[in-house]
């Protein structure tokens, strides 16, 4: 039987990093690799393979380290991903941009796992893994953004339909309503026809300003004037009718932005207001995880791709995060750095630290 190196194995054990290795850890990949002597394999931290020996365990700070020490990238966790030097993450790109050419055509999964050269299975697990959603789900989502581009442009809804390859008109109301956030008409004209109430407080970040649809809010934005808030607004809903926020049937968005302000102000709890999310597939997947995570607590956009399902799309979350146009409501803010740097924020670095200062004090408090 084959006995450990005391030594060594000490070494390892005593090493901080053994304990996030041990715990598979996402918010460590990035941060170090680890190679396994007897298999001549390296790994990222979350890697989901059985633990290795102590003694069979050396870390390394980089990928390119572990490479340099004649080690091989693991084809379960792909540790190379994390950089972008991953095979297979790089072709899952260009399989998605091979949908993006040819959106309009009926593409087979047998199809697009030739382009990737693997089998269907493997690839359909692959390019979930690595772009986030699945290929029929990315088409869907790369189909609407064609259809909304030619509305957008002034083709007729007849022609943007069979132009997107949707095939009937039918098809188009069947699909894409609840991604348009209206009819293809009411699209196609601005987003004539729909009405948008908004309302404009002074709150402990500065000038806010909340926007809401019969469906729910749609908009918070803050950090600017109110002259740029507004302009904001009509930018994402060019041409719906902005109505401000009055004492008849739009009351109730006056109670919302009070409840948020007191949020911001005085620490109340964050207010469960009803939320009209407009997006792609994977961004609302993104924005609804994001709602499950604590005031106090953050995640890092490894465990939001892994939360989500697609532990290697993690710039696909962060750049949903930056996409998110209801600030606050959907706490974006609570995603972080794999490394707990505060990465980017669609309102400021200065806006996000203090939003997770306040929710660790009030988490704190209670």
């Amino acid at each position: 039987m084959t006995t450990l190196n005391p030594t060594t194995a000490k070494a390892v054990i005593d090493d901080p990093r053994y304990a996030r290795l041990s715990a598979r850890d996402p918010a460590a990949d990035g941060q170090f690799y680890y190679g396994v002597k007897s298999t001549g394999v390296f790994c990222r931290p979350s890697c989901p393979a059985r633990l290795a020996r102590p003694d069979n365990i050396v870390f390394f700070d980089t990928a390119q380290d572990a490479q340099d020490a004649g080690f091989r990238a693991c084809l379960r966790c792909h540790p190379l991903a994390i950089d972008g030097r991953d095979p297979a993450t790089e072709a899952m790109r260009r399989v998605a941009a091979y949908i993006d050419a040819h959106v309009d055509q009926p593409l087979s999964l047998r199809l697009l796992a030739d382009q990737a050269g693997l089998s269907r299975f493997h690839f359909q697990r692959t390019f979930k893994a690595v772009i986030g959603v699945s290929p029929r789900e990315y088409q869907a989502a790369a189909r609407l953004k064609t259809f909304k581009a030619l509305l957008r442009d002034g083709e007729d809804i007849l022609g943007a339909t069979f132009e997107a390859g949707y095939g009937s008109t039918s098809r188009v109301y069947e699909t894409v309503t609840g991604g348009l956030g209206m009819t293809p008409s009411a699209y196609r004209a601005g987003g004539a026809g729909e009405s948008i109430a908004y309302a404009l407080r002074d709150t402990a970040l500065g000038p806010l300003m909340m926007a809401a649809t019969d469906r729910g809010v749609c908009f918070v934005e803050f950090g600017m004037d109110a002259a740029a808030l507004y302009a904001r607004l009509e930018r994402e809903f060019p041409a719906a009718s902005l109505v401000p926020s009055g004492p008849a049937a739009d009351a109730p968005l006056d109670a919302w932005i009070a409840a948020l302000d007191d949020h911001l102000s005085s620490g109340a709890p964050r207010p469960d207001l009803p939320l009209d999310m407009r997006g792609t597939a994977f961004q609302l997947k993104v924005w609804k995880f994001l709602l499950s995570v604590r005031p106090g607590d953050v995640v890092s956009y490894s465990e939001l791709a892994q939360g989500v399902g697609a532990p290697k799309a993690v710039r696909a979350a962060a750049s949903a995060c930056a996409a998110n146009r209801i600030g606050v409501l959907i706490p974006c803010h609570r995603a972080l750095r794999a490394d707990g740097g505060l990465g980017g924020y669609r309102w400021g670095l200065a806006a996000k630290r203090t939003l997770l200062d306040r929710e660790r004090a009030g988490r704190s408090a209670g």
